[in-house]
Order: C-alpha cells, then structure tokens, then sequence
C-alpha cells in the first residue's frame, strides 16, 4: 500500500524530554522515601503517567488511594512542566527537522501520538507544532499502548487507512501498538531493544527515507 502518513512519537523520538521524566519521577520517588534508578525509568518509556506512578510504589513497596495517586502524579507533573518549559527548537533532537520538511516536501501527512499530556506544549516550545497535523495525546485516549488507540486516532484525524501509515517509535511497547494497529513500525534505538521493530535506526538522523518508504510499502504483515 501507498505510504501516505507518519506518526512519530514524542518523547526520544522528536525531542529529548527523558532526563526530565526522570528527574520528576525520581524527584518524588525520593520524596516518599526511596529512589529509582536510569535503568527502572527505562521501564517507563511510552507508559502513561498513572501506569507509571503504580510501578513507582510498587517498586517502592508502596500503597496509596485513588485520590492520593491522583495528588503525586500532579506533584510530579508540575515539577516535569517547570523543567520543560524552559525548552526551545534548539532541544529538538538531530535530524527531526530534516526528515519533516522532507516528508512535507512529498505531501506525507504528519502526525504525533504520545502518551505525555504535555505533548501540545512541548510543540509549541520548540517549534513542532508547525510541522505536526494531528496531535493525540495521553488526555485524548483511555487505553495507553502497547494498546493501538493513539496510533488508531491519529491515523483517522489524518484521514488515512492505518496500513498506509508509518510509525516512528524508540520504545518496545509503542513498537507493539503500531503492529496491533496494523501499522508499519520503525524503531529508533538498538535492534535488542526493539524486537517487534519491522527495521531499526540509532537515531532520527540516520533514518533512510526511501528505505523505509519501500520496505513499509512492501510490507505484508
């Protein structure tokens, strides 16, 4: 099938906001008590906030009610905003700028979908928003992924069949939800990491257009 959409990831992918997820989380993590380490916020990559505050208590033998769960994960959200408010086009990662205005350049619709709440802001702070189409966030679906829902929804707010669409995505469960949306998946990152990945980069950067133009648009799965 014609290739006629991408839909990108936001955090890893696009921009470099993982530091600050990690100093958030780690920041109330310690807050209660204990600590996490890189490694267990690598777990977090492409989770919602809620999903990732459970295995934050969980890792720290924690409990909290609903209502509690509800104020950390607040807390931890206004400390992650003072951080990225602060950023600008100079943090958006190598490469992204080229591939948009080339995907533009071939009348490729694009689109983001993220399970980060503050993926319209963090576009608008460093210039995206002029290149994305379609922006599904964490607040416009119920099931995050491996769950296929963003992906679904950005592909019908660009008007496309998900077969036609390209994924770009650096983490293992966003890799799972474009295969179960029927979607060509594209990993960013080592291979190891990304096993469902239909083909691998280490960055945007070194992405290949027209490979994966010709891999997605003779691909049978």
């Amino acid at each position: 099938m014609q290739i006629n959409a991408f839909l990108f990831d936001l955090d890893g992918v696009l921009v470099d906001t993982a530091r600050f997820h990690y100093l958030g989380w780690r920041r109330l993590a310690q807050s209660l008590g204990f600590d996490i380490t890189p490694q267990q916020n690598e777990e977090l990559k492409g989770v919602s906030r809620m999903d990732s505050l459970d295995r934050i208590l969980d890792w720290g033998g924690l409990t909290r009610s609903e209502e509690e769960k509800h104020l950390l994960a607040a807390q931890k959200n206004d400390w992650y905003v003072d951080m990225i408010s602060q950023m600008t086009p100079a943090d958006v990662l190598p490469g992204v700028i080229e591939l948009l205005q080339e995907l533009q350049m071939r009348q490729i619709r694009i689109g983001l979908g993220s399970a980060s709440k503050n993926a319209p802001f963090i576009l608008q702070c460093t210039g995206l928003d002029n290149f994305i189409e379609a922006v599904v966030d964490g607040s416009m679906v119920t099931r995050g992924k491996p769950d296929p829902e963003v992906f679904l929804v950005g592909a019908r707010m660009l008007n496309t069949m998900p077969a036609a669409c390209v994924v770009v995505e650096d983490a293992e469960m966003g890799i799972q939800a474009a295969r179960r949306g029927g979607m060509f998946p594209v990993g960013i990152g080592q291979p190891e990491d990304l096993p469902s990945a239909a083909c691998h980069f280490p960055s945007v950067a070194s992405l290949d257009l027209d490979l994966v133009l010709l891999l997605a648009q003779t691909d049978e799965n």
